[in-house]
């Protein structure tokens, strides 16, 4: 896809955008007002369980997301636990990426594949690490926003016709555990990346070496193609750096409270409706949502030293998943 082209959606976003908005932005509104809005932040993180199965039937989605949120909830966990020696992180994020790579491509989640089980992890054990936030209570508030966000998905149910489609059995949403060619080089890719990434971390910064590997596992995606690799690099990396730019814009505004909420919940939703169609313009919304809301977790909301070490993550992390395309054969048709 052109950089500047917009490719077509398979379906209406907005309900996917408007539930991951609200299943970020009402945390912080609700922690926010009784005074607790570093747990509010955390919590906002369990709306990644709203982006997976998105075009699926609500009542497909019901069957599917609670896996979801489990991996999720688990990827903190082990983020908590290791928070603290960057040995231990080193090494969880290799494995984190691989497991649920081979998770994700096993059982055909499909997009957004492995990615936000690796930033959780990471994520977590920045947080915990970088702030006073006991691990209880970190996991207490990631996993009830997880369950918030379950519960926006499945508002429809309300409705008698949302409730009437009939859902097809778990084994056949959630087909597997099998890799044929194309889903083995993907995970192959994954772990050359994700040691790579976490080589690299360590002579850069093993705090970062999470934002290196998951840069380069969302280049990856769920598509086993060879230009599909290399285009997507292309767009994080030029995505991300006006995304950084948007970043500064929106700090000179010092965005905290409520207003912070509505802010990154605009953001949610307008990710939602582009990341399907121009995946560069998405990157410029979403960089400045994560570094807003880890900022915000830790205390560290305007710093343009962290922007720039995304910049370079970032990049680094774009030409590991973008090159190790070429182990797909050049004339591949696959996905």
């Amino acid at each position: 896809m052109s950089l500047f082209a917009f490719g077509p959606s398979p379906g209406p976003r907005w309900q996917l955008g408007l539930q991951a908005a609200l299943g970020l932005a009402v945390p912080i509104t609700v922690m926010t007002l009784v005074g607790l809005p570093v747990l509010g932040f955390i919590a906002a993180s369990g709306a990644f369980t709203v982006l997976f199965a998105g075009f699926s039937p609500v009542v497909e989605r019901a069957k599917v997301l609670p896996f979801v949120g489990a991996g999720l909830i688990a990827s903190a966990v082990l983020g908590v636990l290791v928070a603290g020696d960057p040995w231990l992180v080193s090494v969880g994020v290799v494995v984190v990426a691989i497991v649920s790579a081979a998770l994700a491509f096993g059982f055909r989640l499909g997009p957004p594949g492995p990615l936000f089980f690796v930033l959780v992890f990471g994520l977590s054990a920045h947080v915990i690490a970088g702030s006073k936030i006991s691990p209880l209570a970190y996991i207490a508030a990631f996993a009830a926003g997880c369950v918030f966000s379950y519960l926006v998905t499945l508002t429809p149910l309300l409705l008698p016709t949302v409730r009437a489609k009939r859902a097809r059995p778990l084994r056949d949403l959630l087909p597997g555990p099998a890799l044929d060619a194309g889903a083995r080089t993907l995970l192959v890719r994954v772990a050359i990346v994700s040691v790579l990434g976490v080589l690299l971390g360590l002579i850069v910064d093993p705090g970062r070496s999470y934002w290196i590997v998951g840069a380069a596992v969302a280049v990856i995606g769920v598509a086993a193609a060879r230009r599909a690799a290399f285009q997507r690099g292309l767009h994080r990396m030029l995505g991300t750096v006006v995304g950084v730019g948007a970043y500064a814009l929106l700090s000179l505004l010092h965005p905290s409270g409520l207003w912070l909420a509505l802010l990154l919940g605009t953001l949610q939703f307008t990710i939602e409706l582009v990341v399907i169609r121009n995946y560069a313009l998405a990157l410029v919304f979403i960089t400045p949502l994560v570094l807003l809301l880890t900022g915000a977790a830790t205390g560290e909301i305007g710093s343009m030293e962290v922007a720039w070490e995304r910049i370079v993550d970032t990049l680094v992390g774009a030409a590991l998943g973008a090159a190790s395309g070429v182990l797909h054969p050049r004339a591949s048709k696959q996905n």
